[in-house]
């Protein structure tokens, strides 16, 4: 059975909150948000499914996620083994998309969804729902959480949400944590401390992987903006070599620019260390020589001369340039992932563990590392448009050796909150 007397009083709320007897039982809804790994997921669905199979039959509820995948592996992976555990009778129909609980006389219907964009709204549409339950609901379109909640039209639905914070201008945070007691929903904020099962030698790996507002958001558990230096954590003394040790193997990496500067970078590793070899930059603007993909192309061979390419990495966006380098056949053609907040918060993560390596004479490179800053009047975490050329290949390269090396990938390439217990009931 499920060890119930290791859950901290917190944890305890978000599974029993809507029990007769509880102080919260007449709230519309739940939202639980902060830290990562505080153990607000599984006490938040535990909760959601005892509350549905106690006061419900014959009914259909929501169970969403940022996509179907990560639903089944973040929430229902830890969550199904526990509820058989109760006793409860689980069927899974993956293709269809359900999963049927039976309980103490009582059964009923919960559908899977994903909510990764805006066409993800349509998905939800027409079906009647007891209640939903939004996992990672920040990482979600306003559209579709409220098609969600909209299709909750059954005599006693409630919502329950859980989320890691985001911006402090996020729309979720706007509209439903900081108006929550409005709503007459219970806001519990979770961190790290609320989770008795994480043991202090995982919490301190959590606190090394993350710096800046990553560290506040993740760690923490605030709503914080991004201010200042983008990478704080980069350092001359530390990420800077004047020469690389002998490398096995070599990647290119592109931003691509006419007017805009072009970057490119020669990467090559030795061991678990990618060292920044070589760099070509260009700016159209500043020089007032505008050059052709051809011409790239040929700065790109320079680039690589002597070395066998396992990949260039090209912005996605510069159709032109990826198929000029395709056309060449010279080097097989990778089109970058562009995911931003992703995509900093690997870099960072590299430069904290002393993955990446700069040689001196990638002098651009240095200089943006100086200069790229957060923009402090975005309403979400967007790094200012400048200084970034170089920034922006360095980040499509830890994109790309970062992702899972599959055979198909590469084979297709080529061709804080504030502490007031008053506010929100927040326990």
């Amino acid at each position: 059975m499920i060890e119930w007397e290791r859950f901290s009083r917190k944890q305890m709320a978000a599974v029993v909150w809507w029990c007769a007897g509880s102080p919260f039982q007449d709230r519309e809804g739940i939202i639980c948000d902060g830290a990562v790994r505080s153990g607000k997921t599984i006490c938040l669905s535990m909760g959601f499914c005892l509350w549905a199979m106690s006061g419900f039959t014959g009914e259909s509820f929501g169970l969403c996620g940022k996509t179907i995948t990560s639903l089944r592996r973040n929430l229902l992976a830890p969550l199904l083994p526990q509820l058989k555990k109760l006793g409860m009778e689980v069927q899974e129909k993956p293709s269809q998309g359900w999963i049927s609980l039976e309980w103490k006389g009582h059964a009923n219907r919960f559908y899977l969804f994903g909510g990764k964009d805006e066409g993800s709204a349509s998905l939800i549409q027409g079906v009647t729902l007891a209640g939903v339950l939004l996992d990672e609901v920040a990482l979600m379109p306003r559209s579709f959480v409220e098609q969600a909640l909209a299709r909750c039209s059954v005599e006693g639905a409630k919502f329950w949400f859980s989320c890691n914070p985001e911006h402090p201008g996020h729309w979720f945070h706007q509209e439903w944590i900081l108006k929550a007691r409005q709503r007459k929903l219970l806001y519990l904020h979770f961190t790290m401390g609320d989770n008795p099962a994480l043991s202090e030698t995982v919490r301190k790996r959590y606190e090394r992987m993350y710096s800046g507002s990553f560290y506040q958001r993740f760690v923490l558990g605030l709503w914080t903006a991004a201010q200042g230096a983008v990478y704080p954590m980069f350092c001359q003394e530390e990420h800077v070599v004047d020469q690389a040790p002998p490398c096995e193997e070599f990647y290119i990496s592109c931003d691509y620019g006419t007017r805009n500067p072009m970057s490119m970078g020669l990467w090559g590793r030795a061991g678990d260390t990618w060292y920044r070899l070589k760099e070509f930059y260009h700016s159209g603007r500043e020089s007032g020589e505008q050059k052709t993909d051809e011409e790239y192309y040929q700065a790109l061979r320079e680039l690589a001369r002597g070395r066998e390419i396992q990949g260039v990495i090209v912005d996605p966006s510069a159709a032109s340039f990826l198929e000029c380098v395709r056309r060449h056949g010279q080097f097989p053609c990778i089109p970058a992932d562009n995911r931003v907040e992703l995509g900093i918060q690997r870099v960072g993560q590299w430069l904290k563990d002393g993955r990446l390596k700069f040689c001196r004479q990638c002098v651009n490179a240095l200089r943006e590392f100086q200069l790229y800053r957060w923009n402090p009047k975005a309403d979400r975490d967007l790094p200012l448009k400048e200084n970034d050329h170089a920034m922006d290949d360095i980040r499509y390269f830890v994109m790309t050796v970062s992702a899972p090396r599959q055979s198909a990938f590469f084979a297709a390439s080529v061709g804080r909150m504030p502490s007031g217990k008053e506010r929100n009931g927040i326990l």
